[in-house]
Parts: C-alpha cells; sequence; structure tokens
C-alpha cells in the first residue's frame, strides 16, 4: 500500500493576498480557484509536482463551526498560531533574500538549528507559519 499526501489546507482571510503570496512570491502554480456565495477555495502547489497540493481556504466555512470558534479562529490566525507548514528548497538562502526583499513577514532568518536543518520562516498574509529547510 502506498501512501501519499496530496493536499493539505491553510486558511486565508484574503484570497488575493493570499494567491499573491503563494504564486508570485512563491512561485507555486495554480491548479484551481473555485468561488462560492463570496468565498474563494484556492489551490497552489509546486511546479513539476502536480500530485502535491496546498488548498487555501476561507477558515469559517464550515457550517459545523459555532460563532465562538470562528472569532477563536479569527483570533488565532490574527496571532499566527493556527496554521502553517514546512516547506524544503535547494537553495535556502537564495528563496529568503527573494522572499525578504517582497513585503513578507520574516519570522527568522535562515539559521543552523541543533536538530540538524539549517532553515527560515515567515507568515503568509494570514499569519499561516510557513518554514522553509534546506535540502542537500
Amino acid at each position: 500500500m502506498n501512501i501519499t499526501i496530496h493536499q493539505s489546507y491553510l486558511p486565508h482571510d484574503d484570497p488575493d493576498a493570499a494567491l499573491a503570496f503563494y504564486r508570485d512570491a512563491l512561485g507555486f502554480e495554480v491548479r484551481n480557484d473555485v468561488g462560492y456565495n463570496g468565498m474563494r477555495w484556492i489551490t497552489v502547489g509546486p511546479a513539476g509536482q502536480p500530485d502535491t497540493a496546498i488548498v487555501l481556504h476561507p477558515p469559517a466555512a464550515d457550517p459545523g463551526i459555532t460563532d465562538d470558534e470562528r472569532r477563536v479562529i479569527t483570533e488565532m490566525m490574527a496571532k499566527g498560531t493556527y496554521a502553517g507548514v514546512n516547506l524544503a528548497t535547494d537553495d535556502l538562502d537564495g528563496l529568503f533574500a527573494k522572499l525578504q526583499a517582497g513585503d513578507i513577514e520574516v519570522v527568522q532568518e535562515p539559521t543552523d538549528q541543533p536538530y540538524g536543518v539549517r532553515d527560515c520562516a515567515f507568515r503568509d498574509p494570514a499569519g499561516n507559519l510557513i518554514r522553509i529547510q534546506q535540502i542537500q
């Protein structure tokens, strides 16, 4: 049996800002952009990896959550504690320089971690933590 990660989900609170970050800053392909009832779900992914994607979704679209839960989600997104994803690149310093030159919140500059990876961190426009590590 083979199991792969096909899609992961990150919330957005501004679809155009999310699109600019993932498409323009990170260089991801836009694979789908679906609107429904004034909300948008945007699927993006790295070029050359058609089976791996991130779905950027409206965080409170689930009809099963309460107004209090929506409020908590909004507060956690504003603090940057709601969601995140780890990415990898073969040119961490080059990617960091590109992202830093834009209007993107830097959380951590490239650092050699004591657990053996070199990585950096940013926040996307919704506050999601994006960690990027160097691969050999």
